[in-house]
């Protein structure tokens, strides 16, 4: 595995900014500046540590993987893939195992994907989860190793919002879509999962209205029976699963099986405003 062409084209040193080149399975900067490709085709251009407990972990990563794989969120991955789909570079932010970024690249025949995420044991999964996409590990909430203007979409599905970086990387007039959890997303479970904040969407606009215009809006919500493997799953690849052995969740885990459970989300689409700097 390695990465697009166009997507080495839009990274940038993580260093110095300068544009980067692939010799063999290493990119390079003209200041000499070096990350090896992973056996598994990502790059990793982290230079420092991350704060524990900031990552997915791998019991987090397979569960959210199964969990994905189970169909549960599938209608949101539709929504998703409606909304994201264009040419041209599309960047999942926090993409994970890169679920949400590859529907979108097959709704999109013409575009390329990078996938970010802090997680490198995540995107192990990400840069084999599509031909057409390439995986960086990077810390959102720094300064992004990308070209100004480089994309043409940016993803948000439930992660971090760095709205600055969101605005500088992508195109003159260039989409963001954005998926958040409404009121009621998974509320069957309780305390088993984070609660929703009912100011989220009130917030989302506070976060994003100084640099994108919003465009367009559904909401995604069904209930459905989840098993007890779906259960497991979708608490384990949450911030609970650094603290399962906590509170006696395995035990309640097992009471939930069978339960009916809501998926409850919020599909933005914001146009960048080119008329901030």
């Amino acid at each position: 595995m390695s990465l697009p062409d166009r997507v080495i084209n839009a990274l940038r040193c993580s260093v110095c900014a300068e544009p980067v080149s692939l010799t063999g399975r290493t990119l390079r900067c003209e200041r000499r500046h070096a990350f090896d490709l992973a056996r598994q085709g990502y790059v990793n251009l982290l230079h420092a540590r991350i704060p524990a407990g900031t990552a997915d972990t791998a019991p987090m990563v397979d569960a959210r993987a199964a969990f994905l794989s189970s169909g549960a969120y599938a209608p949101l991955a539709e929504a998703v893939a409606s909304a994201g789909s264009a040419r041209g570079l599309i960047i999942d932010a926090g993409a994970g195992p890169g679920y949400y970024l590859s529907r979108v690249l097959d709704s999109a025949p013409d575009a390329v994907g990078l996938a970010l995420d802090v997680s490198a044991i995540a995107l192990r999964r990400a840069a084999r989860a599509h031909e057409r996409l390439g995986a960086a590990v990077w810390n959102l909430w720094e300064p992004w190793p990308v070209a100004d203007e480089a994309a043409s979409v940016v993803l948000d599905v439930f992660s971090p919002r760095n709205a600055a970086e969101f605005h500088r990387v992508l195109e003159p007039g260039g989409k963001l879509v954005v998926a958040s959890p409404l009121p009621g997303h998974l509320a069957e479970l309780g305390d088993l999962v984070l609660a929703v904040d009912a100011r989220k969407e009130e917030r989302l606009e506070a976060a994003l209205g100084g640099l994108f215009v919003r465009e367009s809006g559904v909401e995604v919500v069904r209930t459905q029976a989840f098993s007890a493997e779906q259960v497991r799953d979708v608490v384990a690849m949450g911030p609970a699963g650094f603290h399962l052995d906590r509170y006696g969740r395995r035990e309640r885990l097992e009471a939930a099986a069978g339960r009916d459970v809501t998926l409850a989300v919020s599909v933005s689409t914001w146009r960048k405003r080119d008329d901030v700097p």
